[in-house]
């Protein structure tokens, strides 16, 4: 039975857009179809990610193209056409390739298998849950338990709090009685001595009244204190500031002193008014200002001058560079080696080291950098040039900045900062003495 392209499973379609996409690049022009030529020069990984659909169709529609691809299949990947393999998927997919009588066979037996493992993996997860929930509900009746014991336990603490309440107030009650006995004694003791209490009771009273107006008289002396400090302190603070306005007042009039002295004698301001220093006025003073200022690199020996100064910092511009040196790898292989090669020159020298690639199409972004090296990637629809012309613009002015790159837009917008171009054929040559 033939094959039904239309139906083919999920892995099958997986096969046979690898081998096309594999052997496309290797196919003479006439054998690929017009509609595949825009990918031919992508790498074979990204052939198939991107034109999947488009080379499935081709396998379909074009005889010529299925077979330029299963000749290249029988000299590169013989295994690949193997109707008896072990494998159903690769039998199946070379049953397609060869329109074989065994394909609808092969593909229902693909078809199976996959349905099959799809309802195992359903099995399994659902035996897993289910072990879960066993778990959870165990635990959950551990928990429950636990839950009982402490509230039985705490059920039987209060229970002994609430008999040793009920002791103490039994204690309170006898307590109270003794003293209502002793109150009813002692005022029938004062009615017996009848005048002798009331005469004891002035006396105290009267011994109460000199005793509050003398509390009176010292807290009165108290708030008297308290309000001299407060002046004293007042005075003090405005004995302080009146100090500070006359401080003031006489480093203005020196200020003003000296200016003028400075105008009558016609003296230039200091050198640090002018961002000068003495050894600025020795002879070549000009060429090392001249280095912080910007420029183009021409060659290894400007560039090891600049990588010798105090805080310099070498910017480049990922693919831009990578494009130039190795083009013929992969993307991910050009970073890779960039940033092995820029590590090294880290490791050598103490220069600060920020590499920038395009964000866009990057499927995993590095967690961490490289010793010695700051990987950037641009925000999504974000380009590296505006990262790095951003990048120039925050450093501090004076600092020396080495922008590694072809791309004329980041060249004027960066020379406009004063930073340094290094192009990346300089750079490249550096590295690869490393």
């Amino acid at each position: 039975m033939p094959a039904d392209w239309g139906a083919l499973p999920e892995p099958v379609r997986g096969r046979l857009v690898e081998l096309a996409a594999a052997s496309l690049g290797e196919l003479s022009e006439p054998d690929v179809p017009k509609r595949l030529r825009p990918v031919v020069r992508f790498a074979p990984a990204k052939r198939g990610r991107v034109a999947a659909a488009p080379l499935l169709a081709s396998l379909r529609e074009s005889r010529p193209f299925r077979t330029a691809v299963v000749a290249w299949a029988r000299e590169n990947r013989p295994a690949a056409l193997d109707i008896a393999a072990e494998d159903p998927v690769t039998a199946a997919a070379a049953a397609v390739l060869l329109d074989a009588e065994e394909a609808g066979a092969l593909l229902t037996t693909v078809a199976e298998r996959g349905e099959q493992v799809s309802l195992r993996a359903e099995r399994d997860a659902a035996l897993a849950r289910i072990e879960r929930l066993e778990a959870e509900l165990e635990q959950v009746r551990d928990e429950l338990k636990a839950e009982r014991e402490a509230t039985q336990l705490a059920r039987a603490e209060r229970s002994e709090e609430l008999e040793r309440l009920r002791d103490r107030l039994r204690e309170r009650g006898v307590e109270l009685r003794r003293l209502r006995d002793a109150e009813r004694e002692a005022r029938q003791e004062l009615e017996g001595k009848g005048t002798a209490a009331a005469s004891e009771r002035d006396e105290l009273a009267e011994q109460l009244a000199k005793q509050r107006r003398r509390t009176e008289a010292e807290r009165a002396r108290a708030e008297r204190a308290e309000a001299d400090a407060e002046r004293a302190r007042q005075s003090a603070r405005e004995a302080r500031e009146a100090d500070e306005v006359r401080l003031a007042l006489l480093l203005d009039t020196l200020d003003g002193a000296a200016s003028g002295l400075r105008a009558e004698l016609n003296v230039a301001g200091t050198a640090a008014d002018h961002g000068q220093r003495p050894a600025d006025t020795v002879d070549n003073a000009d060429n090392a200002t001249a280095m912080r200022q910007g420029g183009a690199v021409a060659d290894a020996a400007g560039l090891h001058r600049l990588l010798t100064l105090a805080g310099a910092h070498l910017i480049i511009d990922g693919y831009n560079v990578t494009k130039t040196g190795y083009p013929e790898l992969v993307l991910a292989e050009q970073r890779q080696r960039l940033v092995r090669q820029l590590a090294a020159l880290a490791a050598r020298t103490s220069v600060e080291i920020t590499v920038v690639f395009d964000g866009a199409g990057v499927v995993a972004v590095p967690s961490a950098n490289v010793r010695g090296v700051r990987v950037l990637f641009s925000a999504n629809g974000v380009p590296a040039d505006d990262v790095i012309t951003d990048m120039v613009e925050r450093e501090p002015q004076g600092r020396p900045l080495i922008v590694a790159t072809a791309d004329r837009e980041i060249i004027t917008a960066v020379g406009r900062q004063g930073a340094f171009v290094l192009p990346p054929t300089v750079l490249l040559d550096e590295l690869g003495k490393v």
